[in-house]
Protein backbone atom coordinates (compact mmCIF):
# COMPACT_ATOMS: atom_id res chain seq x y z
CA UNK A 1 0.00 0.00 0.00
CA UNK A 2 1.33 3.25 -0.76
CA UNK A 3 2.02 5.87 1.81
CA UNK A 4 0.35 8.77 2.97
CA UNK A 5 2.97 11.17 1.73
CA UNK A 6 3.92 9.52 -2.14
CA UNK A 7 -0.60 9.85 -2.51
CA UNK A 8 -0.22 13.63 -1.39
CA UNK A 9 2.59 14.45 -3.34
CA UNK A 10 1.70 17.83 -5.11
CA UNK A 11 -1.11 17.17 -8.30
CA UNK A 12 -3.04 19.76 -9.46
CA UNK A 13 -6.42 20.57 -8.38
CA UNK A 14 -9.27 18.91 -10.76
CA UNK A 15 -12.19 21.38 -11.76
CA UNK A 16 -15.81 19.14 -11.61
CA UNK A 17 -19.31 20.05 -13.16
CA UNK A 18 -21.71 18.28 -11.01
CA UNK A 19 -23.26 16.00 -11.51
CA UNK A 20 -20.57 13.73 -12.30
CA UNK A 21 -20.89 10.57 -14.31
CA UNK A 22 -19.43 7.49 -14.07
CA UNK A 23 -16.21 8.03 -16.31
CA UNK A 24 -15.53 11.00 -13.89
CA UNK A 25 -16.26 9.11 -10.60
CA UNK A 26 -13.98 6.42 -11.92
CA UNK A 27 -11.25 8.07 -13.38
CA UNK A 28 -10.84 9.84 -9.20
CA UNK A 29 -8.43 8.30 -6.83
CA UNK A 30 -7.98 8.69 -2.73
CA UNK A 31 -6.00 11.68 -2.92
CA UNK A 32 -7.29 13.91 -6.01
CA UNK A 33 -8.02 17.41 -4.52
CA UNK A 34 -10.62 18.27 -7.02
CA UNK A 35 -13.22 21.88 -6.96
CA UNK A 36 -16.42 21.47 -7.32
CA UNK A 37 -19.38 23.63 -9.45
CA UNK A 38 -23.02 22.87 -9.77
CA UNK A 39 -25.85 21.67 -7.96
CA UNK A 40 -25.96 19.24 -5.01
CA UNK A 41 -28.46 18.30 -1.67
CA UNK A 42 -27.16 19.20 1.88
CA UNK A 43 -28.59 16.59 4.74
CA UNK A 44 -27.35 16.13 7.83
CA UNK A 45 -28.46 12.88 10.69
CA UNK A 46 -32.49 13.84 10.73
CA UNK A 47 -32.98 14.33 7.22
CA UNK A 48 -30.89 11.28 6.90
CA UNK A 49 -33.30 9.36 8.85
CA UNK A 50 -36.19 10.15 7.64
CA UNK A 51 -35.36 9.68 4.11
CA UNK A 52 -33.91 5.81 5.12
CA UNK A 53 -37.56 5.37 7.32
CA UNK A 54 -39.35 6.18 3.60
CA UNK A 55 -37.19 3.35 2.06
CA UNK A 56 -37.83 0.82 4.50
CA UNK A 57 -41.03 1.61 3.85
CA UNK A 58 -41.41 1.19 0.43
CA UNK A 59 -41.91 4.75 -0.30
CA UNK A 60 -40.38 7.41 -2.75
CA UNK A 61 -38.26 9.83 -1.80
CA UNK A 62 -39.12 13.81 -2.34
CA UNK A 63 -36.02 13.90 -5.06
CA UNK A 64 -34.31 11.68 -6.65
CA UNK A 65 -30.28 10.70 -5.63
CA UNK A 66 -29.52 9.12 -8.71
CA UNK A 67 -26.40 10.80 -9.84
CA UNK A 68 -25.98 13.50 -7.04
CA UNK A 69 -24.10 14.49 -4.37
CA UNK A 70 -25.24 14.81 -0.70
CA UNK A 71 -23.01 17.44 1.53
CA UNK A 72 -23.05 16.23 5.43
CA UNK A 73 -23.48 19.72 6.42
CA UNK A 74 -26.18 21.81 8.10
CA UNK A 75 -25.86 25.62 7.57
CA UNK A 76 -26.01 28.66 10.18
CA UNK A 77 -28.11 31.41 9.63
CA UNK A 78 -27.43 33.56 6.42
CA UNK A 79 -25.90 37.21 7.61
CA UNK A 80 -28.17 40.24 5.85
CA UNK A 81 -26.53 40.03 1.98
CA UNK A 82 -25.61 36.34 2.03
CA UNK A 83 -27.15 32.89 0.52
CA UNK A 84 -25.76 31.25 3.63
CA UNK A 85 -23.92 30.87 7.01
CA UNK A 86 -21.68 29.05 8.08
CA UNK A 87 -21.69 25.87 5.63
CA UNK A 88 -19.04 23.62 7.09
CA UNK A 89 -19.19 19.47 7.13
CA UNK A 90 -20.29 17.45 9.94
CA UNK A 91 -18.59 14.33 10.93
CA UNK A 92 -19.90 11.68 8.27
CA UNK A 93 -20.08 8.89 10.42
CA UNK A 94 -23.13 9.74 11.73
CA UNK A 95 -24.85 9.13 8.15
CA UNK A 96 -23.45 5.68 7.70
CA UNK A 97 -26.23 3.48 9.07
CA UNK A 98 -28.06 5.44 6.10
CA UNK A 99 -25.33 5.64 3.36
CA UNK A 100 -25.38 2.41 2.14
CA UNK A 101 -29.36 2.33 1.21
CA UNK A 102 -29.22 5.58 -0.60
CA UNK A 103 -25.86 4.54 -2.52
CA UNK A 104 -28.22 1.63 -3.86
CA UNK A 105 -30.59 4.56 -4.98
CA UNK A 106 -27.87 6.02 -6.84
CA UNK A 107 -26.13 8.51 -4.90
CA UNK A 108 -22.34 9.00 -6.48
CA UNK A 109 -20.58 11.56 -4.20
CA UNK A 110 -20.83 12.06 -0.12
CA UNK A 111 -18.52 15.33 1.34
CA UNK A 112 -18.36 15.21 4.54
CA UNK A 113 -15.41 14.86 7.20
CA UNK A 114 -13.96 11.61 9.05
CA UNK A 115 -14.00 7.65 8.51
CA UNK A 116 -16.41 5.53 7.01
CA UNK A 117 -17.38 2.25 8.19
CA UNK A 118 -16.74 -1.14 5.94
CA UNK A 119 -20.14 -1.00 5.07
CA UNK A 120 -20.35 2.22 3.20
CA UNK A 121 -16.83 1.41 1.61
CA UNK A 122 -17.99 -1.66 0.12
CA UNK A 123 -21.38 -0.12 -0.95
CA UNK A 124 -19.23 2.68 -2.30
CA UNK A 125 -17.56 0.10 -4.60
CA UNK A 126 -20.75 -1.98 -5.56
CA UNK A 127 -22.19 1.23 -6.69
CA UNK A 128 -19.25 3.13 -8.08
CA UNK A 129 -19.30 6.16 -5.68
CA UNK A 130 -16.72 8.38 -3.92
CA UNK A 131 -16.39 10.06 -0.49
CA UNK A 132 -15.00 13.09 -0.15
CA UNK A 133 -13.32 15.58 2.58
CA UNK A 134 -14.08 19.00 3.09
CA UNK A 135 -12.09 20.85 5.94
CA UNK A 136 -13.77 20.91 9.27
CA UNK A 137 -13.28 24.46 10.83
CA UNK A 138 -13.76 25.79 7.39
CA UNK A 139 -17.48 26.88 7.05
CA UNK A 140 -16.85 30.62 6.01
CA UNK A 141 -14.38 29.43 2.96
CA UNK A 142 -17.37 26.86 2.05
CA UNK A 143 -20.28 29.37 2.78
CA UNK A 144 -18.35 31.68 -0.14
CA UNK A 145 -18.39 28.91 -2.26
CA UNK A 146 -22.61 28.94 -2.04
CA UNK A 147 -24.10 30.59 -4.60
CA UNK A 148 -27.73 29.88 -4.45
CA UNK A 149 -29.47 27.54 -1.74
CA UNK A 150 -33.58 26.63 -1.84
CA UNK A 151 -35.09 23.88 1.13
CA UNK A 152 -36.74 21.01 -0.50
CA UNK A 153 -38.01 19.25 2.04
CA UNK A 154 -38.28 18.90 5.82
CA UNK A 155 -38.31 22.20 6.61
CA UNK A 156 -39.37 21.76 10.01
CA UNK A 157 -36.05 20.44 10.70
CA UNK A 158 -34.46 24.12 10.04
CA UNK A 159 -30.68 23.89 9.71
CA UNK A 160 -31.11 20.03 9.18
CA UNK A 161 -33.73 20.15 6.63
CA UNK A 162 -32.47 18.98 3.27
CA UNK A 163 -31.47 21.64 0.64
CA UNK A 164 -30.41 21.96 -2.92
CA UNK A 165 -27.42 24.04 -3.14
CA UNK A 166 -25.37 25.43 -6.32
CA UNK A 167 -21.87 26.08 -5.10
CA UNK A 168 -18.93 27.44 -7.21
CA UNK A 169 -15.19 26.25 -6.60
CA UNK A 170 -16.12 23.96 -4.00
CA UNK A 171 -12.51 22.47 -2.57
CA UNK A 172 -12.56 18.98 -1.87
CA UNK A 173 -9.95 15.53 -1.12
CA UNK A 174 -11.05 12.52 -2.74
CA UNK A 175 -11.10 10.20 0.79
CA UNK A 176 -12.23 6.97 -0.62
CA UNK A 177 -12.62 6.59 -4.23
CA UNK A 178 -14.85 4.07 -6.61
CA UNK A 179 -12.54 1.61 -6.26
CA UNK A 180 -12.54 1.09 -2.02
CA UNK A 181 -8.96 2.88 -1.71
CA UNK A 182 -9.18 4.72 1.65
CA UNK A 183 -7.21 7.90 2.22
CA UNK A 184 -7.70 7.02 6.10
CA UNK A 185 -6.67 4.05 6.11
CA UNK A 186 -3.12 3.88 3.51
CA UNK A 187 0.13 3.47 6.26
CA UNK A 188 1.47 6.58 7.77
CA UNK A 189 -2.07 8.38 8.62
Amino acid sequence: MPRFEEVMQKKPVISLSLPLDAKVIGSLGAGDSVSLSGPMYVARDQAHKRLYSLIEEGKDLPFSLSGETIYYMGPSPAREGRVIGSAGPTTSSRMDKYAPALLDLGLCVMIGKGKRSEAVKESMVRNGAVYLAAIGGAGALYSGCVKSSETVCYEDLGAEAVRRIEVEDFPAVVVIDSGGNDLYGMRGV
